[in-house]
């Protein structure tokens, strides 16, 4: 798939920007002048939310009652376009025809790196949940909406455990939504576990090649040691969990165990990437567990993602950086950088200069 073209209007720091683009695109500028605000548009039309961590309107700029983008694309050899519009809420639309938001992510699949996703290595275990049900959710179509029950019966569990101190007459209530959790839980740790699984191939070969064979990447669901592949056994096991930890989370008046608290473990040598790994080692495991994202999404639903790299050259020596440049698989990639020197070894791409906003000749 190819994005060809992409219009913005009042989107951050962009009054209006028109910009066509090639397979290989090199974004560059100082800082705070939109490079990154150009992908996060981009980023967009895959259904998901900003991966800056920022709501919808804080995305509209500054004094403006609303932002337009709208991009031209190529997929499956089919001309399309979409545009998302964002004032009070999303709106969106795929060829003039008016969607729902999640049904962009079937037309355009995506890869994003970024500066914020080294919280997947240095922060707590909900940056690693996020990262794999974000990609998890660009492969199977139903499991935004797995998400969504699991959700939903975990905060009816939890309103029940609060309620469960003044009326302990409810109590017979609490197995109902014990089962509904073992059984929406259960799903997403086994579709977790089975992504992992045919993702560490894929990584690993990207890290070894990073770190010139000197390194091994491992990634282990730390939250199911006891748990084995098999859906329904989960299940049970969860739906066990629950009973056995009622005492304590009616105490904290919160589910403590289950899918929302697991933790994905990311090693280097079989230590602790977290604890032990260096910057650049840390970015390296990003690295190398988002380009095994991308080959794993074109192998599980035939289309090769866009690229998005954002400042992925910082902190890297020479060498490493050579490695990203030169075994990027995708048909398309953007990557934002301050010195266009730095990444014109590439030997090709359209250069993109963009300055306050707007881009420079």
């Amino acid at each position: 798939m190819k994005i060809n073209r992409i219009e913005l209007e009042n989107f951050r720091n962009f009054s209006f920007l028109e910009a066509d683009f090639d397979d290989v695109n090199i974004i560059w500028g100082e800082n705070a002048q939109g490079k990154t605000n150009l992908i996060e548009a981009i980023y967009l039309f895959t259904g998901a939310k900003s991966f800056r961590g920022a709501k919808d309107k804080e995305l509209v700029k500054f004094d403006s009652e609303k932002s337009r983008i709208k991009i031209e694309f190529d997929n499956n050899e089919r001309e399309q376009s979409a545009e998302i519009i964002i004032d009070n809420k999303r709106s969106v639309s795929l060829n003039g025809v008016k969607n729902k938001r999640d049904e962009l992510s079937e037309e355009l699949k995506a890869v994003i790196f970024s500066p914020v996703h080294l919280s997947m290595v240095k922060d707590g275990p909900r940056e690693r949940r996020y990262f794999i049900d974000s990609a998890l959710c660009q492969i199977k179509s139903n499991y935004r909406k797995l998400l969504k029950e699991y959700n939903r019966a975990l905060s009816q569990r939890n309103s029940l455990l609060k309620d469960l101190v003044k009326h302990p007459e409810l109590d017979s209530m609490l197995y109902i939504w014990n089962q509904n959790l073992a059984r929406t839980g259960a799903k997403i740790i086994y579709q977790r576990l089975k992504y992992i699984d045919a993702l560490m191939p894929y990584a690993s070969e990207v890290y070894l090649g990073i770190s010139s064979n000197k390194e091994k990447i491992e990634l282990k669901y730390s939250g199911c040691d006891e748990f084995i592949e098999d859906v329904y056994d989960i299940e049970e096991k969860l739906l066990k969990a629950f009973e056995e930890s009622k005492l304590p989370d009616i105490m904290n008046r919160n589910t403590t165990k289950g899918p929302h608290r697991d933790d994905i473990e990311i090693m280097i040598n079989g230590k602790s990437a977290r604890v032990y790994g260096s910057q650049g080692q840390q970015r390296s495991c990003v690295l190398a567990i988002k380009l095994a994202e991308a080959a794993l999404l074109k192998k599980m639903t035939g289309v090769e993602p866009v690229a998005l790299l954002d400042d992925v050259m910082s902190e890297l020596d020479e060498k490493r950086q050579d490695y990203i440049l030169n075994n990027i698989k995708s048909s398309q990639v953007f990557i934002t950088c301050c010195d266009k020197e730095q990444i014109l070894r590439l030997k090709k791409g359209k250069t993109i200069h963009i300055e306050d906003g707007k881009i420079i000749d």
